[in-house]
Parts: C-alpha cells; sequence; structure tokens
C-alpha cells in the first residue's frame, strides 16, 4: 500500500486556490463589463458565466474530494501507528537523526 499524502494534498490544495483565483478574478471582470453594450459581448458573457456556474461546482466537489482523501490518509497512518507503534517509533526516530545530522551540517 503506498500512500503519498504531502504532495498530492499540496498539489490539490494549491489547484483549488488556484482556482477559486480564477473564479475571482473572472467574477471581477463580468462586474467591469457589465456596462459594455453589443450582442458579441453579450454572448460572451453568458458563457462566462455558465463556465463560472460549472468551475464552482468542480471547485466544491475538489473541496470534498481533497478533505475525504486526506481523512482517508489519516485514518490509514492511525491504523499504520496503532498496528505497528514500534515500526512507528523506529521510523519517527530515523527521521529525527536524519534531520539533526543535516542541521548539524555533517
Amino acid at each position: 500500500m503506498e500512500v503519498s499524502m504531502d504532495g498530492d494534498a499540496t498539489n490539490r490544495e494549491r489547484l483549488v486556490g488556484g482556482l477559486k483565483s480564477l473564479v475571482s478574478d473572472t467574477e471581477e471582470l463580468l462586474r467591469a463589463t457589465a456596462n459594455q453594450a453589443g450582442e458579441t459581448i453579450a454572448v460572451a458573457r453568458q458563457k462566462i458565466e455558465q463556465s463560472l456556474v460549472e468551475g464552482k461546482k468542480a471547485i466544491a466537489d475538489a473541496e470534498v474530494t481533497l478533505v475525504k482523501k486526506s481523512k482517508e490518509c489519516a485514518e490509514i497512518a492511525d491504523d499504520y501507528v496503532r498496528e505497528n507503534p514500534w515500526g512507528a517509533v523506529g521510523i519517527a526516530a530515523a527521521l529525527g537523526l536524519a534531520v539533526g545530522l543535516l542541521i548539524r551540517g555533517k
């Protein structure tokens, strides 16, 4: 069983944050062009508004998935530590030793 929590979670959080920023910027652009007239602009605004609705739903779904996967990973880690307490202690000690050696500079 291979679990990559940090990298995947960070990438998902970054993606969700980027999408939220894009939605916010697009909404601002729509507000700024609200006074613009013309059929082409009206059609473009309508398409953008529809895309925003779909984008917001996709972001909400991604957040739900991110939370669900994070909980699953935490449960897997918790189960591992409960089943292998000395193994977890050994891993933590090895990581602590490695970090200590890196900080010491040798």
